[in-house]
């Protein structure tokens, strides 16, 4: 990211919006923008699927393995604006395990670009099942959005949750709702 053309676009907006980018308060503020950009959007840069192969562990362990209350922060590709909220993630492993700090890695990984939640979440649930090839993975994220509190419909108490599953989670109903009572508690 050149965070030089970067800042005079964000010096281009301010004057644009009527203000002054040149008084005291604003001098600097393009550059600060860019930076934070350059910040929040850091995902393009990594590859999810390389650091959970970093880390992945023979195991015979086949039961649920859950990492809850993951927080997300990304923003809206439709507006620039934040969303955050929790992202719970679970998968029961085929004879693979990964280790547990990968798996928020993962999802910041593709939090941290230009997002929808739909596709966020189903990133996340294809690259576990790409890379671990586990029985199943289940993705629930529950967030709050910028675009639907501070404008638009200025709901501040709405919320947005989303699900992906695949394998045991999709065919086995008393999986899924085992996974869904262990996030919910």
């Amino acid at each position: 990211m050149d965070i030089t053309n970067l800042s005079q676009h964000y010096k281009a907006l301010i004057d644009g919006l009527g203000e002054d980018s040149q008084r005291e308060g604003l001098l600097k503020t393009p550059e600060r923008a860019a930076k934070a950009l350059e910040f929040l959007t850091h995902g393009y840069g990594l590859d999810a699927d390389n650091i959970i192969n970093q880390a992945i562990f023979q195991e015979e362990y086949s039961e649920m393995v859950i990492v809850k209350e993951i927080e997300v922060y990304s923003l809206c590709e439709h507006h620039l604006l934040p969303f955050f909220g929790k992202a719970h993630v679970a998968y029961i492993p085929s004879g693979k395990i990964v280790g547990l700090s990968k798996i928020p890695r993962v999802v910041d990984a593709y939090a941290r670009r230009l997002q929808v939640q739909e596709r966020l979440t189903l990133e996340i649930r294809d690259c576990i099942q790409r890379t671990l090839n586990p029985k199943g993975v289940a993705v629930v994220l529950e967030c709050n959005h910028m675009c639907m509190q501070m404008r638009g419909v200025q709901k501040q108490n709405s919320s947005t949750t989303t699900s992906a599953f695949t394998g045991i989670f999709l065919s086995n109903a008393t999986t899924r709702k085992e996974f869904i009572n262990l996030v919910t508690k």
